[in-house]
């Protein structure tokens, strides 16, 4: 076991010739080759300005947001930089048609302005350690995959558990490279963040979906929040007593702006990559999971629009909901069009080709790594099976519509009723349920959750076999055939899911849900789920050691690489340059935008393209202050060549000298197949830039409070 440890240690420390653009890098354990490569770029802060555990540094002043996203300290008192669309749920709970912040924006003047977000958490980074040995303890060569994932969960409970203690602090371990390493975070978490700022909708979500994942973009994706703590500076829950965050370190603001060569190092949280998975994921995610989850959003979203569009009320309450919905389904339409246009599964199998040379060339290597292909083609030859069936009951079944989605919160409780509970506990289990009904009935609209769950039943019965399909869907379709608009129509008139009064009543006297019409088809789908999630289970099983062996083997035959884990959640490092791309052929794209592509996009009343009037007057007296450019334009956005994903939103973009010149928000069209395979030649990062959102704050906002509390160089 140790000798094996040794080896996959050596080979994350090995080093290579890398593209400066690519690579998720650990910042803990940045080695020569990175910093030469940064320093020749144009940084010029040290290793341990950047990442230091015993003593302030850059890394201090990144944030996990929300459980999802990346933010930024930029202030001494704990203000909170991230983006607009990061923010977006929680400025659609404070919204209402009378305080309609998601149209009209919000500024707090002082503090006692600022709005607090119930559920709203960051995290602070604060410990990192190597824990393999610990987790892969009891494991051998002879260990079955089954029993080897049972081993290790158990271990990583066990240290989890014994690292927390009794502390208020959150313990993650995680794999990289594949289940050839593990490593435990500690983090910090703070609970009370309070909103500041956030642009009106035709500012942050100015492009919504037409201009998703693409550029040029015209968009000031931003939010402002502040942390709090107790007066002794420790995380603390809300309350009117707590005090702005002391900061450890925060980001001063260059007001300098960037040309095309410029260093930009990114600092952030991105979520998932899969790049050194084998061409049978690839050909899964082209032909079975990609366009089914497309399918599904489309539906969904073609729904969600018919009802937002004629009620204003309903556009509030499904804002959030329908961006997150929107995000991944436009990405998933791009990347599966870049992933054939980029060739991507064809680049797989010839690494497979050659690495199976390689192994060829050995007996050593032969007796390792000579068959780790057949159980990798068995599970992929379960998973191209069920894959589709996997997606629709996830996307249209037990998480398609909302009601189903939510009475799966009864399931406990219902559980106590049928095993005759003592009623007293299951009145008090009732009791706990209110907050739930209270917030999901805030923001939950009938008539749309009643079409959006006849469409995607519909096209569940229509697109997925009948074996690998719940039988009441199957059944439900057949004796209607194939329209479920009646089933849903009768279903949602009857369920205590549907009706808020209908709901509390039940609260008061808690009965099974059996027969409830919707809880009962939510078991259905949840109980057809498990029988595919166990087919699932089955081919990890038979292919999971073969995907770690080729992430070692990898490792191995490419000895000189630098090799940088994927994405998963953790802090990382990218690097690279400010710099325009070609697109296609005769298609050049410059480097930045400004408001005069804003204006050029404008559509009175369109939901996408509106503009304020106050940023039309602005534009119109080119009222840009000093946050203009030496041509007397305001530079909107930028593009660099730095290695982000989903979860990076909201992550600062800082130059040599450790001081903000823009904010992360999204990728581009080209590069959609990034998350497998990066684009050396096209993949680059969207920014806002840090003087269009010093503009948006100032003369947009008037917030002068804000302005004053920043540095800017």
């Amino acid at each position: 076991m140790k000798k094996r440890f040794l080896l996959v240690t050596a080979l994350l420390l090995s080093m290579m010739a890398a593209r400066a653009d690519e690579g998720m890098w650990l910042p803990y354990a940045l080695n020569g080759q990175n910093l030469a490569e940064m320093q020749a770029l144009g940084c010029k802060l040290t290793a341990q300005q950047i990442f230091d555990l015993n003593q302030p540094s850059l890394k201090d002043a990144i944030v996990q947001f929300g459980g999802g996203c990346t933010g930024e300290i930029i202030s001494p008192e704990g203000l909170l930089l991230t983006n607009h669309h990061c923010g977006l749920s929680f400025v659609q709970k404070l919204s209402s048609i009378e305080h309609d912040y998601l149209t009209d924006g919000f500024w707090a003047y002082s503090k006692d302005q600022e709005l607090p977000n119930p559920g709203l958490s960051v995290l602070f980074l604060n410990k990192v350690e190597d824990v393999t040995e610990f987790v892969l303890e009891g494991v051998t060569a002879e260990t079955t995959e089954a029993d080897r994932q049972t081993l290790v969960g158990k271990n990583i409970r066990q240290l989890e558990k014994d690292r927390k203690g009794d502390r208020k602090v959150r313990v993650e371990v995680v794999p990289f490279y594949s289940g050839n390493q593990y490593i435990l975070f500690e983090y910090d978490e703070y609970t009370d963040v309070r909103l500041v700022c956030c642009p009106p909708w035709g500012i942050g979500k100015f492009g919504a979906d037409t201009d998703n994942w693409t550029w040029p973009r015209h968009k000031g994706d931003f939010n402002i929040f502040r942390v709090y703590t107790a007066p002794d500076g420790s995380p603390a829950s809300y309350s009117k007593d707590n005090v702005p965050m002391k900061s450890k370190w925060f980001l001063p603001i260059n007001l300098n702006g960037v040309k095309p060569g410029d260093y930009a190092m990114i600092l952030g949280y991105p979520g998932s990559t899969d790049r050194y998975s084998t061409s049978y994921t690839v050909k899964n995610v082209i032909e079975e999971e990609g366009p089914a989850i497309i399918d599904c959003r489309t539906t969904k979203l073609d729904n969600y629009r018919k009802h937002m569009d004629a009620d204003q009320e309903v556009f509030i309450q499904y804002a959030s909901k329908q961006a997150s919905v929107s995000n991944y389904w436009k990405y998933y339409i791009g990347q599966v069009k870049q992933l054939k246009r980029n060739h991507v599964f064809e680049r797989r199998l010839a690494q497979e080709e050659e690495f199976m040379n390689w192994v060829a060339a050995d007996a050593r290597r032969k007796a390792e790594y000579g068959n780790i292909f057949e159980g990798i083609a068995k599970k992929w030859e379960i998973l191209d099976e069920i894959q589709k069936s996997f997606v629709y009951h996830r996307e249209a079944g037990w998480n398609g519509g909302e009601a189903i989605s939510f009475c799966r919160r009864f399931r406990g409780i219902n559980r106590m009723i049928e095993e005759k509970a003592e009623k007293e506990d299951i009145l008090i289990a009732a009791e706990k349920l209110q907050g739930s009904v209270d917030a999901f009935f805030k923001d939950y609209n009938m008539p749309l959750d009643r079409d959006v769950t006849a469409a995607l039943l519909g096209l569940f019965y229509k697109n997925i076999p009948s074996e690998l399909m719940p039988s009441e869907i199957l059944r439900i379709g057949k004796e209607n055939g194939g329209d479920f608009s009646q089933y849903v129509n009768k279903a949602f008139e009857k369920s205590v899911f549907t009706d808020k009064e209908r709901l509390e009543q039940w609260l008061q006297k808690p009965k099974k849900l059996d027969k409830d019409p919707i809880y009962a088809l939510t078991e259905n789908i949840i109980e057809s789920y498990n029988t595919i999630y166990g087919r699932y289970a089955e081919a990890q099983n038979l292919g999971n050691q073969g995907e770690r062996l080729y992430m070692k083997g990898l490792m191995e035959m490419q000895s000189d690489r630098n090799f940088y884990p994927d994405a998963n959640f953790t802090m990382r490092l990218t690097y690279g340059t400010v710099a325009p791309y070609k697109a296609a052929d005769a298609v050049n794209y410059n480097y930045y935008t400004t408001m005069d592509g804003v204006m050029a996009k404008y559509v009175p009343g369109n939901w996408e393209f509106d503009i304020p009037q106050d940023v039309r007057d602005l534009y119109a007296k080119k009222d840009y202050g000093r946050y203009a450019n030496e041509n007397g334009e305001l530079v909107v956005n930028f593009i660099t060549t730095n290695d982000i994903t989903g979860g990076n939103s909201g992550s600062p973009v800082i130059d040599g000298e450790g001081k903000l010149i823009g904010l992360a928000f999204d990728g581009n069209w080209e590069a959609m197949s990034g998350d497998l395979n990066f684009e050396n030649q096209v993949q680059r990062t969207i920014c806002v830039d840090a003087r269009y959102l010093l503009w948006c704050i100032e003369k947009v906002g008037r917030c002068y409070n804000i302005i004053n509390e920043l540095v800017i160089e």
